[in-house]
């Protein structure tokens, strides 16, 4: 079968998923959890070949960080079916309770998108996310993952679809991708699938939005910044900056782009950098900054290595990073508008009207104040985990978690009301908020 006729026989049960109890889709969750937990073993065998696959290849040491499913993340990602558990029903909240006039009732409610496409990147994890936050919400998905995950991919699969079926779901209301031509095949499916969710380069993003009549949400690029103002706390400013470099270099939301205010940078820049290098971070900067570095640098803080001043647009993915001296915040908030990816950036400062500042004018998904990067996370958000990290700002944005993945319908319940009685002036609309 192709996944078109796969997608076909999903929208068969498509509203079966969306109407079941939260009890039941709980209940697949909890299988889950307790089966990924029983095939330790086995998960781990698959992905000491994708490992070994990729060593041979030759893969980027961020994929290999990314690849690498081992019990600490069989461990999260339990303890994030459990947190989605324990999370209320997205679905069938009344977001509006309104009398529009006598006996005419008319409720706004939450409900599931319907069928959802999502590419992600080569992380087993993000598998078992995606799934999970698909089956509590109440909607199918088509799961295509990257080709290095291939082994580890299929046995997770194989495990969550057994569980939801010994819960009692629809076998087919979750598909696993395979093939990379399934991806141009999938583009096709408008009219059946309902949203497309990729992860991946900002060229990949993009060839999905080119090449579908189906609407994409999602994000490419991390250009995540810092920015250290004139009135922040060194030491505070150090210990955040190497964290968000260094506690996961390879995720989208690690900073990429340190910028410093001038009036501090003497003292500033050679502490960073000397904190940097001692994680094995590679320091780049304008030449502006290497030089403010080398005046006031001791002689065994190392070097940095000078970039051109329009070269700050770099997703580096690894344990490494810009550094930029900017005249005061307004350039700083010009700066990640213009060269960052509306991700998440972050100020350090104890001048609560600087930080205010940069939180209204920071034109993205996350903006932080005395915090790493590394907080735009939807399992840190409390949302049990992510579909994705958005950077749009239609629907959802930021961290996607249940809420981003269910619409709305409007309910109108009456007793043989017709619009001929209000045209004409013989009743009038009450539009009074209930309770």
């Amino acid at each position: 079968m192709s996944i078109r006729d796969d997608v076909i026989s999903m929208k068969s049960v498509a509203a079966k998923l969306a109407s079941s109890s939260i009890e039941l889709r709980n209940n697949a969750l909890s299988k889950i959890a307790e089966n990924l937990r029983k095939n330790a073993d086995k998960i781990f065998k698959a992905n000491e070949t994708d490992l070994a696959n990729a060593n041979v290849n030759g893969v980027s040491e961020s994929v290999l960080k990314r690849l690498k499913f081992d019990n600490h993340k069989l461990e999260d990602v339990i303890g994030g079916i459990n947190q989605l558990i324990g999370l209320e029903d997205p679905v069938g909240k009344v977001t509006l309770n309104r009398e529009l006039d006598e006996g005419l009732i008319l409720k706004r409610v939450t409900c599931p998108i319907g069928i959802i496409g999502v590419i992600f990147e080569a992380r087993p994890d993000a598998l078992v996310q995606i799934a999970s936050l698909c089956i509590k919400s109440g909607n199918c998905a088509i799961l295509k993952g990257g080709k290095e995950t291939a082994e580890s991919n299929r046995c997770l699969f194989n495990i969550i679809r057994e569980s939801i079926v010994e819960a009692g779901l629809p076998e087919i209301c979750l598909i696993q991708a395979e093939a990379h031509s399934e991806i141009d095949e999938l583009l096709k499916c408008d009219g059946l699938v309902d949203l497309l969710i990729p992860r991946g380069s900002n060229a990949f993003v993009q060839y999905i939005m080119n090449n579908t009549k189906i609407p994409v949400m999602g994000h490419a690029d991390g250009i995540c910044h810092i920015f250290i103002d004139k009135d922040a706390d060194l030491t505070k400013a150090v210990s955040v900056a190497v964290d968000a470099k260094t506690q996961y270099s390879a995720a989208c939301n690690a900073v990429e782009t340190i910028l410093v205010d001038k009036e501090i940078a003497a003292k500033a820049i050679p502490k960073l950098v000397k904190a940097l290098k001692a994680s094995n971070v590679v320091v780049n900067a304008d030449s502006y900054t290497a030089d403010v570095y080398n005046a006031y640098k001791s002689e065994t803080d190392g070097e940095v290595h000078v970039i051109a001043d329009d070269a700050f647009n770099v997703e580096y993915l690894r344990l490494e990073l810009g550094i930029k001296i900017v005249d005061n915040i307004d350039e700083a908030i010009a700066h990640i508008n213009k060269y960052g990816s509306h991700h998440t950036d972050s100020i350090i400062t104890d001048n609560k009207e600087a930080a205010d500042k940069f939180q209204n004018m920071v034109d993205s998904a996350g903006v932080y104040v005395n915090v790493s990067t590394r907080f735009a996370d939807g399992f840190r958000y409390g949302f049990g985990a992510e579909v994705g990290i958005s950077t749009s700002k239609l629907h959802a944005r930021g961290p996607v978690g249940l809420e981003g993945l269910v619409t709305y319908k409007y309910k109108l319940n009456g007793n043989g009301h017709v619009v001929t009685d209000y045209a004409s002036g013989v009743k009038t609309f009450k539009h009074r908020d209930l309770d």
